[in-house]
């Protein structure tokens, strides 16, 4: 099994995308023979000073190496609560740690700050068992850190960059050129339905319209863009809550032509169904337009970055800058005019700069770094099997019969992603757990209820499942079923939080459907709710029922308030959740779960289910009804922040796997 570890920057946006198109790449090239896993040590190491930290990387990404000393000074110097020296030592520490327990043998750096802190890993003289790959997806390198940054391999976009780093002292055999690696084109991707066949035919031109800058003359630029009948117009708004509200304000006046969409993952299709984007020159964006031959009205420049990603279509005559919103019409009039003739000339001109292939060629190069090693998956220790009987459960797993007996199984069944208000994505949580060793894991997205004025205003957050998304959603995490299952041995089940928030503690609900097969209304009441879950087979469990020690969430008590009442419609009730526990539901008698709510990689340190049946998804369902063979764990992670579990490295080493699993049987 091949272990590549990519050290992704959040805060940047062209290091966020990279870092996840290479590991879907990789993913394709090698889905039984590797093992990808994807951190970013900055975001998870700051703490209280995120966004104060998170400012300073993104201007230091973007200027002179001054700006850069004054990060590292920054980070090296801020004190934590106990008053001890934090920053660049709790992230190196942190980067020791996950070096130690993944054992890569390819390690990614999408920043440079990485590059340095495995040089000062290392600096004692100890050799390093892994090539390290900095993966530049900066056009401009001049005054950047890069060049002095440690590396075996510089992976950049271009041969401007590359002659760059040679000219500052690179060994030119270390520095690869493959593009900025796009999200890898299935066959379906390949065709695309942005075509100017139609509007030479005297169709409708199709608009994409990005709002990720110049905020202030976008209701300006809609309402022009709306006096065109004959335009057919998207709106991205990501996830800002009043300019959605404006622009679905205007769509209302002409539904037909402009559809509005808020937070969405869809970007790359949108761009190969679109005649050309207007947008900000963001790496992500004007590469994924470039690689779907979508011409760019670049609407606003910001940093120096941005300056080089415009020149890249402005010296290809592949597109404009038009800062108001009378030159963005201007140049879209130009565009369509004469049946298309500018925008076939601009799509013309694409077609030699992109790189479609660039994430499978970098994948492929990583992968013949990586030197074969058998490092298993970690499995649970499962209690002495009982001897198969004649009703024993059997499964296929790579073609070969299997025969199912109980075991000890690790569950989470109340999981968030970035489908709602998590941090990882369906793909990162199922990596993330799948290498932990988990069983059983069910994602549970937020799902408002619109009929409500709090869900109404939620919808309009970014922070539930969006509107009119809910089919994606089911269909993404089916997708990622196969794979969890054939790389970790990983159960994943779908499942939706459904959000029934009152103005007050007592009348508000949140419930877990667990296990669906098919999207539900949230409108419907509870009771209705409830028997929607039931008829699909899965398991209606009361979230986070009682009061809550901890200041991290809302109290939802409407279904302990109403206890008798719903006691006999409900699977399971949660007796822990995250870092609480709620005696009333044990002394209840209650039948019960313990989950962790999971967010954000640290909630792995919460409250686990365990249960002992057939790894099987009704089997599993059954143990939760029935409550028998069900317990709980307080579950401890050994890859990350070791230093807050006050347990010896050395025992963490050797049988992390172990430690849960008493404290299971302890439970």
């Amino acid at each position: 099994m091949k272990n590549i570890l990519i050290l992704t920057a959040g805060f940047g946006e062209r290091e966020d995308v990279a870092s996840w198109n290479l590991r879907d790449a990789l993913e394709q090239l090698a889905r039984e023979e590797a093992r990808v896993e994807v951190l970013d040590l900055l975001d998870s190491s700051y703490g209280r000073f995120h966004d104060l930290l998170k400012n300073t990387f993104r201007a230091a990404a973007h200027h002179a190496p001054k700006l850069w000393q004054g990060f590292y000074h920054l980070l090296g110097s801020t004190p934590n609560e106990e008053g001890q020296t934090d920053g660049l030592a709790r992230m190196r520490d942190s980067l020791r740690d996950a070096l130690r327990g993944i054992q890569p043998d390819v390690v990614v750096a999408t920043c440079p700050i990485y590059s340095f802190l495995i040089g000062e890993i290392y600096r004692d003289g100890r050799t390093r068992d892994f090539t390290l790959v900095s993966l530049i997806t900066d056009r401009l390198v001049t005054e950047s850190p890069w060049p002095r940054a440690p590396a075996d391999y510089f992976a950049v976009t271009s041969e401007a960059v590359a002659a760059v780093l040679i000219a500052a002292g690179v060994p030119e055999e270390k520095v690869k050129v493959f593009g900025f690696p796009v999200q890898p084109q299935t066959k379906s991707m390949r065709e695309s339905t942005n075509t100017l066949a139609d509007v030479a035919r005297g169709g409708r031109p199709r608009i994409l319209c990005v709002i990720n800058g110049a905020r202030k003359k976008a209701p300006k630029l809609l309402d022009r863009l709306l006096e065109h009948l004959d335009w057919d117009i998207t709106v991205c708004v990501g996830q800002d809550t009043a300019i959605e509200e404006m622009a679905r304000e205007k769509a209302s006046t002409a539904p037909a032509r402009m559809e509005v969409i808020g937070h969405t993952r869809r970007m790359p299709q949108l761009l190969r169904e679109h005649h050309v984007v207007i947008s900000r020159a963001e790496a992500g964006m004007v590469q994924e337009a470039i690689a779907a031959r979508c011409p760019v009205i670049v609407q606003k420049l910001g940093s120096g970055q941005e300056e080089g990603n415009f020149s890249l279509l402005r010296e290809a005559n592949a597109g404009v800058l038009a800062e108001k919103p009378r030159e963005v019409i201007d140049w879209l009039e130009r565009a369509f005019r004469d049946q298309g003739r500018l925008l076939s000339l601009w799509r013309t001109n694409l077609e030699p700069l992109g790189r479609p292939d660039s994430a499978i060629k970098l994948a492929r190069f990583i992968l013949d770094q990586a030197e074969t090693m058998t490092v298993p998956v970690p499995q649970l220790h499962a209690l002495p099997a009982p001897e198969i009987g004649a009703s024993a459960l059997t499964n296929h797993k790579r073609g070969k019969l299997r025969l199912l007996s109980k075991k000890l199984l690790l569950c989470d069944l109340h999981t968030h992603t970035t489908w709602s208000d998590g941090k990882l994505s369906v793909p990162e949580i199922v990596d993330f757990y799948g290498q932990r060793g988990f069983d059983c894991l069910c994602i549970t997205d937020h799902l408002c209820d619109p009929k409500r004025l709090l869900g109404k205003l939620v919808n309009l957050t970014g922070l539930v499942i969006p509107p009119g998304e809910i089919e994606a959603y089911f269909e993404e995490i089916e997708r990622e079923k196969k794979r969890a299952w054939a790389k970790y041995d990983l159960m994943l089940m779908t499942g939706i939080e459904f959000n029934k928030d009152g103005y007050t503690a007592k009348t508000s609900t949140h419930l877990l459907g667990v296990d669906l097969k098919q999207p539900i209304n949230p409108s419907l009441d509870i009771k209705e709710t409830i028997a929607e879950i039931h008829a699909q087979g899965g398991l209606a469990i009361a979230s986070h029922p009682h009061e809550l020690k901890s200041e991290w969430g809302k109290n939802t008590l409407y279904l302990w308030e109403h206890v008798d009442e719903y006691a006999p419609l409900l699977d399971a009730w949660e007796v822990a959740n995250r870092d609480d526990i709620f005696n009333p539901i044990g002394l209840k008698k209650l039948p019960f779960i313990a989950s962790s709510d999971f967010h954000k990689p640290k909630h792995i340190h919460s409250w686990k289910t365990v249960l002992y049946c057939e790894k099987e998804a009704e089997a599993i369902k059954h143990c939760i009804r029935v409550n028998r063979d069900v317990s709980l764990t307080l579950y401890r992670d050994h890859r990350f922040g070791m230093e807050d579990h006050h347990l010896p490295v050395a025992a963490l080493d050797e049988a992390p796997e172990k430690l849960a699993f008493e404290e299971a049987r302890l439970a």
